[in-house]
């Protein structure tokens, strides 16, 4: 908080007394000065609270008024007059020529020294400076943190949200690569003229550093460059020139992006492969994880997520890097890892309903195909693994709906059945239903399995017709295998009641294999 004229008054020990000039009691207090002179403006740059006896001011009105006209020209901020030395109050002129121009009189009693006054003021410009230092340091952790977190666009959301500006960053083709703020387009526009003025003769773009005044205020526009290669241009907005310490978090966002455009393909491929890793592990050890890891990607222990799984992806490869461009794009957090045929996504569960819509979206926009998928329920980050489970029970069960995610929640009874089972009570309902039918397949192993054929009729909600189509065989054969079912199970197929246990065990013994389970 800056030192203000009102605040030094607010001093009980200093006895300081505001008589004249109170319009400007809000101004900054930039340094103490004692002086005797005359004329002690060739002495003074401007900001300060100039302290004076009255020994030279002069006997007069009229000499009075023109000493604070002097002071004023010459950009003091207040000026603090003894009373007990030369005068004993403030002198009219003095009084009046601060009312005139609002230069705030401090009235100083006869038992206050001035260096009492200025040790006040140097106490509080220290504290001042070492706020302005921690605000600087605390900016920096939250920026290097959001790097971490989302890349370049969280670092520059970050940036506009510390300085409350609009900031942009542009790679060297003037191509926008992420944005924050309301003034957008005209702080992109003023980046790019930068960019192109600084193209040299040669064709070739050199660093520059440029502020750009206008109607709205001022853009400062800056090089983002890494081992001499010069990769685009940071701009911030800002109603007045930035502050020392605000160039200092400009500086170090404009470190931050060049740090992120300069990485080599290896180190993101890498990055990613340690991604994987850590979600791996972070589904099979839990709690037992180290945390340092999931802080790497943007999670801490109190973290709640979500998991996503993404079905129908087609190439693995070319799915990931989607999804990768799609988050980062977003600045969201976020661990992955493939399995044989989809891709597990967890997300923050703040998050997780926009960019399962945005993933679903986006990404099947760009891999030019219907995605489909599930969305686990919120989880502490360490039982990850449980949300996972459900949201593969989620795709499973909207396997016939390969364009939406599908929500745990609206699975009704389901969820709240298989939801939090462990997989020994899932084996147990799987096999209470389907042993029987289970034994007959490993029985008759060149006959078609009477577990998929129960499986493609209840996913077809009883259809026989439909099913058997599905499963490419006669409508005569499907129904000879569910007669066949039903003598095994003991149970009457034409009961919506039996077809919804039996839907169940074969859910469970879906999500069991997700697992790693067998169920047998």
């Amino acid at each position: 908080m800056a030192l203000t004229v009102r605040r030094l008054t607010q001093h009980s020990d200093l006895g300081l007394s505001l008589v004249a000039g109170r319009e400007g009691a809000d101004r900054v207090i930039d340094w103490a000065h004692p002086i005797e002179l005359a004329d002690p403006t060739p002495w003074i740059s401007g900001g300060e609270l100039v302290m004076t006896t009255g020994l030279k001011i002069g006997p007069t009105a009229e000499e009075q008024f023109d000493y604070v006209a002097r002071l004023v020209q010459a950009g003091t901020v207040a000026l603090a007059f003894d009373t007990g030395t030369t005068f004993a109050r403030v002198p009219d002129g003095v009084l009046t020529a601060g009312d005139a121009f609002g230069l705030p009189i401090l009235a100083v009693p006869a038992s206050t020294p001035f260096i009492a006054i200025t040790r006040a003021v140097i106490d509080e410009l220290t504290a001042d400076q070492l706020r302005g230092v921690q605000r600087v340091v605390d900016h920096q952790e939250k920026l290097a943190r959001a790097t971490l977190r989302g890349g370049i666009p969280a670092v520059i959301s970050m940036l506009g949200r510390v300085l409350s500006s609009t900031v942009a960053v542009i790679d060297s083709d003037s191509q926008v690569l992420a944005v924050h703020g309301a003034d957008s387009a005209r702080v992109i526009r003023h980046a790019r003229e930068v960019a192109s003025t600084a193209r040299s003769a040669s064709g070739r773009r050199r660093p520059t550093s440029k502020v750009v005044a206008d109607d709205h205020g001022y853009c400062t526009v800056q090089t983002v460059s890494a081992a001499q290669d010069l990769h685009g241009y940071l701009a911030v907005s800002s109603d007045d020139l930035l502050s020392a310490s605000d160039r200092l978090l400009v500086a170090h966002a404009v470190s931050l992006v060049s740090i992120e455009l300069g990485k080599p393909a290896k180190v993101v491929d890498a990055e990613q492969r340690l991604r994987a890793v850590v979600t791996r592990a972070l589904l099979d050890l839990g709690g037992n994880l180290d945390v340092s890891l999931l802080r790497y990607f943007g999670f801490d222990t109190d973290s709640q997520v979500v998991a996503l799984v993404l079905t129908n992806v087609g190439p693995l490869l070319s799915a990931e890097r989607q999804v990768v461009a799609a988050l980062t794009g977003q600045s969201t957090p976020y661990l992955m890892v493939p399995t044989e045929n989809d891709l597990i996504v967890i997300v923050p569960n703040e998050r997780s309903p926009e960019v399962a819509l945005h993933l679903q979206q986006q990404v099947g926009a760009q891999l030019e195909r219907p995605l489909g998928g599930g969305r686990g329920l919120p989880t502490p980050i360490f039982t990850a693994a449980l949300s996972v489970r459900q949201a593969t029970a989620a795709a499973r069960a909207g396997r016939l709906q390969t364009d939406r995610i599908t929500d745990f929640a609206e699975l009704g009874t389901f969820s709240l059945l298989l939801g939090s089972q462990s997989p020994a009570e899932l084996r147990a309902l799987e096999q209470s239903m389907l042993a029987a039918v289970d034994t007959y397949d490993a029985a008759h192993p060149a006959s078609s399995s009477l577990v998929s054929t129960l499986t493609a009729f209840l996913e077809h909600n009883g259809h026989t017709e439909t099913a058997a189509a599905a499963l490419g065989v006669h409508r005569h054969t499907l129904r000879n295998r569910l007669v066949k079912i039903a003598e095994l199970t003991g149970r009457e197929l034409d009961s919506a009641y039996v077809r919804a246990e039996l839907w169940v065990a074969v859910q469970a013994r879906e999500l069991l294999r997700t697992m790693g389970e067998e169920g047998r």
